[in-house]
C-alpha cells in the first residue's frame, strides 16, 4: 500500500495547510462547494440505505464512499482545514498567519454550505415530486433526524448542549483521522482503506458533522420537520462547528505535530545497553 512513515505524512499535513492558506478565493470556494455537495449526496445515500434495509450499519458502511471521492478529487471540507491550516502557522511557515487561516475557514464554510444546500434542494424535489406531494419515507426520516438532533438536544438544556458539543469533538477526531488517512499511502487503494475506517465509525456512532448537518437540517425543514432555522443554528450547527474545531485540532493535528515534528528529547541509553533497532 506504499505506506508513509508518520514523520513523512505529518510533513504533508503541514504542506497541505500552507497551500490552502495561500489558495485563491475562487479555487477555495469551488473546491469547498464540490466537497459539500458530494458529502451531502453520500448522506442522502446512507439515509436511503438505512431506511430501505432497516439496518443503520449498512448505511454507515457505505457512507464513506462520498468522503473518499471528494478527497481523491482534491476538494476541501471545513472539518479537514480545521486540522491542517493551523499547523502551517504553528510551524512558522513564511507568510502563514492566523488571518490567513480564518480567511480559509470562512471561505470553506460558505462553499461547503452552498454545496450541501444545493443538494438539499435537489433531493427534497426528488422526495416530494417537486413539492407536489408529501415526502416519501426517506424524506420523512430526514425530517425526524432534524427534530431529534435540534429540539431533542434542547429538551435537555445545558446537558443537551454538552452532549452535542462532545459529539462534535468525537466526530472530527475521527473525520480528521480520515483526512490524515488520505496522506498515509501513495496508492488509491491504501488511501481509501485508511479513510474508510474512521468515517464509518463516526457515522454509525451518530456523531455530529457540521457539513453533513448542512444537508440534513435544511432538508429536514423543507421536508416538514418540526423545528426552526434558529433551532438548527443554536442547537446544532454552531456548537457542532466548535466541537469539530476542537476535536480535529486538539486530537489529530496538534497531537501528531507535537510527537512527529516537534519531538521530545530522546532518552539516552545507559552504557552497555544494546538495541537491535539501532
Amino acid at each position: 500500500m506504499a505506506y508513509l512513515a508518520p514523520s513523512e505524512f505529518v510533513t504533508k499535513m503541514i504542506d497541505a495547510g500552507e497551500s490552502k492558506i495561500f489558495m485563491s478565493t475562487r479555487d477555495t470556494v469551488i473546491r469547498a462547494y464540490m466537497a459539500g455537495a458530494i458529502l451531502a449526496l453520500a448522506a442522502a445515500f446512507a439515509v436511503t440505505i438505512t431506511v430501505q434495509t432497516g439496518e443503520p450499519l449498512a448505511g454507515a458502511v457505505l457512507f464513506p464512499v462520498g468522503f473518499c471521492l471528494l478527497y481523491l478529487l482534491g476538494f476541501d471540507l471545513l472539518t479537514g482545514v480545521f486540522t491542517l491550516c493551523p499547523l502551517a502557522v504553528i510551524d512558522k511557515r513564511p507568510g502563514c498567519t492566523w488571518g490567513g487561516v480564518l480567511r480559509n475557514w470562512s471561505l470553506v464554510f460558505v462553499g461547503n454550505f452552498a454545496g450541501a444546500f444545493t443538494v438539499a434542494v435537489m433531493m427534497s424535489v426528488i422526495f416530494t415530486f417537486g413539492f407536489s406531494t408529501e415526502p416519501n419515507i426517506v424524506g420523512q426520516k430526514i425530517g425526524t433526524i432534524g427534530e431529534g438532533r435540534t429540539v431533542g438536544y434542547a429538551a435537555y438544556g445545558a446537558a443537551g448542549m454538552l452532549t452535542l458539543f462532545i459529539r462534535g469533538v468525537l466526530c472530527n477526531w475521527m473525520v480528521s483521522t480520515g483526512v490524515v488517512g488520505a496522506m498515509v499511502s501513495t496508492s488509491v487503494s491504501g488511501k481509501v482503506i485508511a479513510m474508510w475506517m474512521p468515517i464509518m465509525l463516526f457515522f454509525y456512532m451518530g456523531f455530529e458533522h457540521s457539513i453533513v448537518n448542512m444537508y440534513l437540517f435544511p432538508s429536514g425543514i423543507m421536508l416538514g420537520g418540526n423545528f426552526s432555522i434558529m433551532d438548527y443554528l443554536l442547537w446544532n450547527e454552531i456548537p457542532t462547528v466548535i466541537g469539530n474545531l476542537v476535536g480535529g485540532l486538539a486530537f489529530v493535528g496538534l497531537t501528531l505535530y507535537s510527537t512527529h515534528v516537534r519531538t521530545g528529547a530522546k532518552r539516552k541509553a545507559p552504557a552497555g545497553d544494546f538495541s537491535p533497532a539501532e
